[in-house]
Parts: structure tokens; sequence; C-alpha cells
């Protein structure tokens, strides 16, 4: 898939060789996480702010460009004897890195990127908390991670934080927030992550969702909308 890049003529083909997500990274979306993970759902065990970024990978099969739609797996979830399955929205500030980083400090890591757009981290709740291997695969059904409308270059977006993420579903605000509330910034995200792996030119950081987070089903329009960079609007069908 290719995004059209705010004020310039060429559009930007998307080939990352990883996205790399961040879960937890608002506070109030921790707070109403053991709604949503395999926690008690009495308030027992209530879900501490991470200490350092909780990271997992999204195949880049999960791309698909703002008007394709999302395709919650039915037929998979029906043969897995999942009852009644939970297919999730998450609205997110994504990353698209510039220039090959490595161990990159705090301070220089926002040099590394080439721009930034809305994505939205589509979860299925079920696969995503029975697995002890991780999340990736919860999060990496096809379509599970539309990104779009277009990029706003870095040279242009200034500081990241006083951008502002909102959610709608079928119309109606269920997400916003600003990035500024981030847990853990775009910079140190940045740092981070490429002190763990090296981030390539075209690889995706997704920074993290606010509160809000629900289901989707057949006949849904999910958007994400971050003012300067546009809407993602997505309709979701079933497999």
């Amino acid at each position: 898939m290719t995004l059209p890049v705010i004020g310039q003529k060429e559009s930007y083909r998307i080939a990352p060789s990883k996205i790399v997500a961040v879960g937890l990274n608002y506070h109030e979306h921790v707070a109403e996480s053991p709604t949503i993970l395999d926690a008690p759902r009495d308030g027992s065990l209530p879900v501490a702010p991470p200490l350092v970024p909780i990271l997992f990978v999204k195949t880049p099969n999960v791309l698909v460009a703002s008007g394709e739609p999302i395709v919650i797996p039915t037929g998979f979830l029906k043969v897995s004897g999942i009852a009644t399955p939970r297919t999730d929205y998450e609205s997110e500030l994504a990353v698209i890195i510039g220039t090959r980083c490595r161990n990159v400090a705090v301070a220089d890591a926002l040099d590394c990127v080439f721009g930034y757009s809305c994505f939205n981290d589509v979860s299925q709740r079920e696969v995503q908390n029975a697995d002890r291997s991780g999340w990736w695969r919860g999060k990496s059904f096809d379509s599970f991670g539309p990104l779009g409308p277009a990029i706003l270059p870095a040279s242009a977006a200034g500081d990241p934080a006083s951008l502002v993420v909102e959610g709608r579903l079928n119309g109606k605000v269920v997400q916003r927030s600003s990035v500024a509330n981030l847990i853990f910034s775009v910079a140190e995200l940045i740092s981070y992550i490429s002190k763990n792996v090296t981030l390539e030119p075209g690889d995706i950081i997704a920074t993290g969702t606010p509160s809000g987070v629900g289901p989707l089903k057949a006949g849904d329009i999910f958007e994400v909308e971050i003012p300067g960079i546009g809407i993602l609007r997505n309709p979701v069908v079933e497999e």
C-alpha cells in the first residue's frame, strides 16, 4: 500500500520489516485493562502502570488502507470454540521510522522519524489472552492494522505530544486523548525499542491506545482521527 505525504507530491510506499506495538501506554487504559485482559473482573487485581514499555509485534499482513474493511475472522473463531468472541478497536498514533537506528538516545530519537499517521490496533481478545507465547497472534489477523489516510512528515509535525487521537464508533466519540498523556513518550519509545532491535526505514511503531476501547461487529464503521493527518475510516465485516 502507499500513502500520500502531506505537503509532498510523491506518495510513500508502506512496507515495514516490522510493526512494533506498545501496550498499556495511557494511564486511563491501564485502569480499564482488567475488563479486556485475562484478570479478575472484580477489581481485586488492578493492573499497575508498566515500569518499562510493553512491546509486542503485529505482522505486516495486518495493514489495510482507509476505506478497506476490517475483517473479523468469524469462521476461525467458531472452529476454535469461542462462543462469544470480542474483537476490539484501539485508536493510536503511528510513528513511521525514516532512518536506521540502533541504541539511539532519547534526545536524538525524533530525528529518526519520517512521519506520523493514524492507526487502529484491532485486537481479538480471546486469542490474545489465551496465547502463552504473547499477544502477536490475537493482534495479527489479516486487516487488523488499518493505517492512514496520510502521513504527516516529522518536519511539519513539530512535537508529536501536541497531537490528539480520537476514535469514533459509528460516528460516536469513544476515545480521545492527547499524545502528551502517553506514559512513555514517542522519543522514549523509539530509544527503548532501538536498544532491543534495530529499527529500519519504514518500520512502524504503534504507540498505544487511550481508554474507551470496545468491541466491533459487522456493519460498524470505525474512524481514527488525528487533526493535521486526517480520518482513517474502515467498515467492519465478517469473514
